[in-house]
């Protein structure tokens, strides 16, 4: 690390800062400071939702696949995101915006409570924003790690570099700061890989290197499936993503709860499916040609890191580090105004009276504070993280798990096709998911796509079996919700003026 390298990095967390405090006036209410007043252009949204996707585990983790397995990494990993997010673009996207129109919500699950009943919601808000806790607190702890790879820093002053700023600008601006950092993360995150895909193309000879290099690498490297990451796993995989990248993973929901209309939305999601299809082969070529580099590596995990400081020139590695900055804060941020906007809107109403019908500027203020609090706990959770053993690995494990099955009745919920499906259908779908889980994880040895799909493929068939068995009417307001969602922006439109003439 040179001193120009310090100076980009010091650089970036100061662009991050200002863009806080440039956003705070924008932000007049709670439904400015979570869902952007529904005034979020697509392309912005777009990229929002592609950089909240991942963090910096691609640069670590995903670098030691791309070390040990090659090719295949993209095969079950980007291009399953693709296929989910662009179908999700024609069936899910529009529908989460039109909840926002339909039932002015302001978080992911709100509605919730007029599709089931308030207990399902409790279960899942709860159940989501204390897992979430130590999952950030997880992401932040590995941002610390990141840091001290490449530069000896003590991991707690990572943590806390990273987190403050974050705090900073999340706190203050709400989800316009977010929205707009994660712009320019994105830039950076884009220079950075370019620059590392070029320098690595040149040492290796050109632009024949492209397909050049999986001949000087073990056959298996070029393979679309490498065990344990088969075909089944792949197949597995997409359903999975599917409803994560649809809405499961909160903080990807509020990204189309933030578009203008259901058109919009789907311009969103189609925008992020392409950056999942072409972005990932440039970010990925550098780690795949690793090997022919850095041969014999001991830590896989460390590849990208090593390669990036043999490789690159004073700036760049500042640059390089900005960027694994720059994932991990995308998702972490996000997540903490996501999880504020589920406390203040969903939870705290249903603890005390004074939290209900709050007008908007009262709301923002207990916003702000919710934002401050939630991510305060996770940057403790993250700086002492050695201490609890064990026990932060199981709780990230169960957060992993908890995706699938929670996000079966919030996102098939949203679909007509399984309206008689209600709260017993859902809760019982939650349940028998996480029971799945600790069989698979815990009990019998199963092949990985097994343990992967249990959990959320049961959940689904405990939902859609429930549903086709309940013989009970479905009320006006849930046909009439799940009717309206459904509609085309014209539709919606011309029945808005059909009101109005009569």
């Amino acid at each position: 690390m040179s001193g120009l390298d310090w100076v980009v990095i010091v650089a970036f967390f100061l662009v991050m800062i200002l863009i806080g405090f440039t956003t705070f006036k924008k932000v007049k209410g709670s439904k400015d400071y979570f869902v952007g007043g529904g005034k979020v252009p697509w392309w912005l949204g777009g990229i929002s939702h592609h950089m909240g996707g991942y963090s910096g585990a691609v640069f670590v983790a995903y670098a030691a696949l791309a070390y040990t397995h090659g090719f295949s990494l993209y095969v079950w990993w980007a291009l399953p995101i693709f296929v989910s997010v662009m179908v999700g673009a024609y069936i899910m996207a529009p529908r989460w915006s039109k909840l926002r129109t339909k039932l002015d919500i302001e978080s992911p699950t709100e509605y919730l409570a007029m599709r089931y009943n308030l207990p399902t919601q409790q279960l899942i808000a709860w159940s989501g924003v204390l897992l979430k806790l130590f999952d950030v607190g997880a992401k932040w702890a590995a941002i610390g790690i990141l840091l001290n790879v490449f530069t000896g820093v003590p991991i707690m002053y990572g943590i806390l570099l990273s987190g403050l700023v974050s705090l900073i600008y999340i706190t203050v601006g709400g989800i316009w700061a977010d929205l707009w950092t994660d712009f320019v993360q994105f830039i950076v995150q884009v220079v950075a890989a370019f620059a590392m895909f070029f320098i690595v193309l040149s040492k290796m000879g050109g632009f024949s290197s492209i397909f050049g290099i999986w001949d000087k690498l073990p056959p298996a490297h070029s393979q679309p499936f490498n065990e344990p990451y088969s075909l089944g796993y792949v197949l597995v995989f997409v359903f999975i993503v599917f409803l994560s990248y649809n809405g499961g993973t909160w903080n990807l929901a509020a990204r189309y709860i933030s578009s203008p209309s259901g058109k919009e939305a789907k311009k969103s999601a189609l925008f992020s499916g392409w950056l999942y299809l072409i972005f990932p082969l440039i970010m990925f070529f550098p780690m795949w040609a690793a090997p022919l580099i850095l041969p014999n590596l001991e830590d896989p995990t460390k590849s990208y890191a090593l390669l990036t400081q043999e490789l690159l020139p004073s700036g760049l590695v500042g640059l390089v580090i900005a960027s694994l900055f720059a994932a991990t804060m995308s998702m972490t941020s996000s997540d903490a105004n996501t999880i504020a906007s589920v406390i203040t809107r969903d939870i705290l109403p249903t603890m005390s009276n004074k939290f209900k019908g709050l007008d908007q500027k009262k709301s923002l203020t207990i916003a702000r504070i919710t934002t401050f609090i939630f991510t305060f706990l996770t940057l403790i959770i993250a700086i002492y993280s050695d201490n609890f053993g064990g026990v932060l690995g199981l709780l990230i494990s169960w957060f992993a798990a908890l995706v699938g099955p929670v996000s079966i009745p919030m996102l098939l919920g949203l679909l007509p096709v399984f309206k008689r499906s209600g709260s017993t259908a859902a809760i019982s779908s939650i349940i028998v998911g996480f029971i799945m889980f600790a069989l698979t994880k815990y009990g019998v040895e199963w092949p990985l796509y097994v343990e992967l799909g249990a959990p959320v493929f049961s959940s689904a068939l405990v939902f859609i079996g429930l549903g086709f068995l309940n013989n009970k009417t479905v009320s006006p307001e849930i046909e009439d919700m799940l009717s309206a969602i459904s509609k085309s922006d014209e539709e919606l439109a011309n029945d808005k003026n059909n009101k109005l003439a009569l």
